[in-house]
């Protein structure tokens, strides 16, 4: 499909091919009717992991599957998860549609007793893991008491990631001469995030 490699994420991790298919197999193409849809490739591919349910079919010693009218092999799994596992077969790498779930590919590669491929998603998935625990930020919020002619200053001098949230008026608690003065309370807030070694970092408040 044109334009397909913008639509699709290749992963890194591949697997080299390096045991050669049973004699006489080469050449010899294959009809897969997976769910429905049908797939065309060669033993060749299928006979690259050759622990896999897929070879083992498609030599038809061990395992006997039932034809559709086209002589294709009846497979009863979901097609849309069968390209990527083929795919994988032909050339030894994982290709996969930007929405496509890995693991609704790894639960196919399972199945087909792929191991290369079952080890690479495995992989995949423990660093998609790893990463999404480091991530998440924390919010800490301060409550902070001034007087109204204190407040802009203490607003102004706030830094260091503290935000502004609320600011609630407590009324006048303080007399000095003949001036009330109006206490507030000012609510700010600010995110932390988790380093490498798990321990939170705050900077000091500038705002006293």
């Amino acid at each position: 499909m044109e334009g397909g490699e913008e639509m699709q994420d290749t992963v890194g991790l591949c697997c080299t091919w390096d045991i050669p298919p049973p004699a006489g197999t080469q050449a010899k193409w294959v009809r897969l009717n997976v769910g429905g849809t049908v797939f065309l490739t060669t033993r060749q591919t299928l006979c690259r992991e050759q622990k896999s349910f897929l070879c083992r079919l498609c030599q038809g010693e061990e395992l006997q599957s039932d034809r559709d009218e086209t002589g294709a092999y009846l497979i009863d799994r979901d097609p849309t998860y069968f390209g990527p596992i083929l795919n994988f077969l032909r050339h030894g790498k994982l290709v996969l549609d930007k929405d496509m779930a890995e693991e609704g590919v790894l639960e196919e590669a399972e199945f087909y007793n792929i191991g290369p491929l079952i080890r690479i998603i495995k992989d995949r998935l423990e660093e998609k893991d790893y990463t999404v625990t480091q991530v998440p930020p924390k919010h800490v919020y301060r409550v902070l008491q001034c007087q109204e002619e204190e407040l802009t200053q203490m607003v102004s001098t706030m830094s260091d990631g503290w935000r502004f949230e609320q600011l609630v008026n407590i009324g006048s608690s303080y007399n000095y001469g003949n001036e009330d003065q109006t206490e507030f309370l000012c609510v700010v807030s600010k995110e932390l995030y988790n380093s490498p070694s798990g321990l939170s970092s705050e900077p000091s408040h500038k705002a006293k």
